[in-house]
């Protein structure tokens, strides 16, 4: 993937994040596409996050990005991201490009009413009136659904429950109705009731505005069911993208195959049981090990200590991206060799 698809939005090659001289994130190319959704996938330390926040230009102060992010224009032109301007990157954050956080409390003020916050953020990209910069707020308020609009805005963030502010922050991330929308694990620590509310919110805001949606997240069942494309990273580097059904239905890295099969297999209706055992008795695969630290990378592949397919080679030379099928990239020696059932490659735990 090295020439940018001429529609997409965003086009983002050979992306670097690096701490000094520790590279966290490297190697990082795809395409996102109007009212297309990408899951950035992987483990806690994956270098998912940075990835996100390097393309909003909101990286630590103490870190550096290099290669290409481009935005499209409506004209067609590019705008390169990477080394732009703070002036300039702050001028499209809001009306081009919006952040859904994590954390929905801590990124609400705590002495200002929601409305009054979301009106601002209208004001920052539109000199409208404080009247109509008001009216879009409460606007934004319904389309997310928070019921009486016009009265919860007048309220402030402690008074909203935890599903209600992680709506008012996406409302905000789309008020001005950006082109992409960056959402960083939006529905980490939401029951799943609240997480189906969000992720529902979150689609019906990406098809009425026409955004494109990377999503960043840990939980392959919500990819399953709401994502277009896939990316699954590990260790700070891709190992694997392109088309959810192909990436889910037949995953070429053996890293994404051992996350697939410590999904429950809900595909026959069995219920996980406590203590993560599947409805038969069984405990589910899980993958061994621990990922290593960006300054503690294994020579070759930094899977390779935890893969169950590694050979010599695997622990010499470092995999290159290749083509595992029509848009579907992998980045392993041995990705030929995975079974079509992912949870054959890990063993299951005893009991």
């Amino acid at each position: 993937m090295s020439t940018p698809h001429p529609d997409a939005l965003l086009s983002v090659r050979d992306l670097r994040v690096s701490f000094g001289s520790t590279d966290v994130v490297r190697d990082v190319s795809f395409d996102v596409h109007a009212r297309q959704v990408l899951a950035v996938v992987g483990e806690s330390g994956a270098g998912k996050s940075l990835t996100a926040r390097a393309l909003l230009g909101m990286l630590p102060g103490n870190a550096t990005a290099t290669g290409s992010v481009r935005l499209r224009e409506d004209s067609g032109a590019c705008t390169e991201l990477v080394g732009a301007a703070p002036k300039e990157l702050a001028a499209l954050r809001g009306r081009r490009l919006a952040l859904v956080p994590q954390d929905a409390l801590s990124a609400l003020s705590p002495v200002h009413p929601v409305g009054d916050q979301l009106a601002a953020a209208v004001r920052s990209v539109t000199r409208v009136p404080r009247k109509e910069a008001r009216a879009r707020a409460v606007a934004a308020l319904d389309r997310v659904g928070i019921a009486d609009a016009a009265r919860r805005a007048r309220a402030y963030p402690h008074e909203y429950s935890g599903g209600m502010r992680q709506r008012a922050v996406i409302a905000m991330a789309t008020v001005n109705e950006p082109d992409v929308v960056v959402a960083d694990e939006p529905t980490t620590a939401l029951d799943a009731e609240l997480q189906e509310q969000v992720l529902r919110v979150l689609a019906e805001q990406r098809e009425a505005v026409g955004a494109a949606l990377l999503l960043v997240t840990h939980d392959m069942a919500v990819v399953r069911e709401h994502a277009d494309r896939v990316l699954v990273m590990y260790a700070g580097r891709p190992v694997e993208q392109g088309p959810a059904r192909d990436v889910l239905g037949r995953p070429r890295a053996p890293y994404t195959a051992g996350l697939l099969a410590s999904l429950p297999p809900d595909e026959q209706g069995e219920p996980g049981e406590p203590g993560g055992r599947r409805g038969n008795g069984r405990r589910l695969p899980v993958i061994p090990g621990t990922p290593p630290t960006p300054d503690g990378l294994p020579p070759g592949c930094a899977f390779a200590p935890r893969c169950p397919l590694a050979e010599d080679r695997c622990h010499r030379e470092e995999p290159r991206p290749r083509p595992a099928g029509d848009g579907h990239d992998v980045t392993c020696h041995r990705w030929d060799d995975v079974p079509h059932a992912a949870s054959d490659l890990f063993l299951e735990q005893p009991a």
